[in-house]
């Protein structure tokens, strides 16, 4: 039976990678890709792209196949309003939660974060704290900056500072794209495993 696997916010540069390397292990997965816009660089037979509000569980869940053995929330990013930055971290993260637990998945996946301002990462340790509490499988990785694979805005012109910064302080390492979708990969199919 194929592999079917959930990504939230699956267009983004590591959604992409992460897609890229599962096709790679697994070339008859089936990837359901949920983002506000419904875009995707990636078109084949076995990528499903779709366009949903991931704050409403019921249009998520009515869009989504009877079988999920993956979900993963790859969707994150800090902004000054506190309500906007729930809204836009810890409510799809609720949602995921909520369908990894109706469908009983293999395993959740969860990015965090080690860089940002202290209220994006407080909110994104609390939303794996809250994750945890379920019964299910979850595989999380916490990278820094997250640089590569086409990523260009303010925060990737840090990179090579940070990598001196990198250095002196674990923390400030940036990290390419490959490497954390590897991680999250081998985790997900890790804690994926103990569930048979």
């Amino acid at each position: 039976m194929k592999t079917t696997v959930v990504l939230f916010g699956g267009n983004g540069y590591i959604g992409r990678e992460l897609t890229r390397q599962w096709q790679q292990v697994e070339a008859q997965a089936e990837f359901w890709i949920v983002s506000r816009s419904g875009h995707n660089d990636l078109q084949a037979t076995n990528v499903h792209n779709l366009a949903l509000d991931l704050t409403d569980l019921a249009a998520v869940k009515a869009a989504l196949p009877t079988k999920i053995d993956y979900i993963v929330d790859l969707i994150g990013r800090p902004d000054a309003d506190t309500r906007q930055q729930l809204a836009i971290n810890q409510a799809p993260a609720l949602v995921m939660q909520q369908l990894a637990e109706d469908y009983h998945v293999r395993a959740m996946g969860f990015v965090g974060g080690k860089l940002g301002p202290k209220s994006f990462v407080a909110l994104k340790a609390s939303i794996i704290q809250r994750l945890r509490t379920s019964e299910l499988p979850l595989a999380v990785v916490e990278p820094t900056l997250v640089y590569g694979a086409g990523r260009h805005d303010s925060m990737s012109r840090l990179v090579p500072l940070l990598k001196i910064g990198g250095l002196f302080n674990a923390n400030l390492k940036p990290v390419m794209v490959a490497t954390v979708a590897a991680q999250l990969l081998a985790k997900l199919q890790e804690v994926g495993s103990q569930k048979d």
